[in-house]
Parts: structure tokens; C-alpha cells; sequence
């Protein structure tokens, strides 16, 4: 079995440091509530290759994260940034549970709310 590195949400953290100063985006809000929505543990424990897959792509979005940050060279880039990986975290995590569910397995969620 192949052994998966991600990068850590604390290293993102740490992308933007130099930004901590600044109130946070609303774009960052929103990537930050997708973040909150990785799914961690593949659907009906599965662990095939969509599931393989799906963490691959959510890496690869972080790291693409990580680096779009540090070349921002000012608000509108940090914002596109944002933007776009909240926009893959959701593609991602929406194919993901479609082609589960082509295959017959259900993703369920349970919220409270207040």
C-alpha cells in the first residue's frame, strides 16, 4: 500500500503568518468552512483507489495553497487563492462522494444546529 504525505493544515497556517495582522478574508472564511468538511476516513471504509485519489487531490490543493500565498503580491492574489482552493476542497469532495455513490456506497451527514 502506497504511503500518502499531506501537507498539515499547520503548515498552511503558517503560509499565512505574514497575513495575521489583517482581519481574515471572506474568501478564507469560506475555504476554512471547506476545510471543515474533509472528509477524513474513506466512505463505508473503503479504501479504493477514489478514496486514494480524493486525499491525493486534497494535498495537491493544499500545496497549491501554500504556494499561491507566497507569491501573492497583494490583496486580490491572496483572495483568488483562497478562492480557488476553496473551490477544489468542494469539487473534489462532491466527485468523490458522487462516484461512491455510482458504486452504491452513501455519504451521510448529521448536523446540529442551533
Amino acid at each position: 500500500m502506497k504511503k500518502l504525505t499531506f501537507v498539515s493544515l499547520a503548515t498552511i497556517g503558517l503560509a499565512t503568518a505574514a497575513t495575521a495582522a489583517a482581519p481574515m478574508l471572506y474568501e478564507e472564511q469560506l475555504a476554512r468552512a471547506e476545510e471543515a468538511q474533509i472528509i477524513d476516513s474513506p466512505i463505508a471504509g473503503i479504501e479504493n483507489s477514489r478514496w486514494f485519489d480524493y486525499r491525493n487531490d486534497i494535498g495537491e490543493a493544499q500545496k497549491e495553497l501554500v504556494s499561491d500565498l507566497r507569491r501573492a503580491s497583494d490583496l486580490e492574489d491572496r483572495r483568488d487563492a483562497w478562492e480557488e482552493y476553496a473551490h477544489e476542497l468542494k469539487h473534489e469532495r462532491v466527485d468523490y462522494i458522487e462516484d461512491m455513490a455510482e458504486k452504491g456506497y452513501r455519504y451521510g451527514t448529521v448536523r446540529i444546529v442551533d
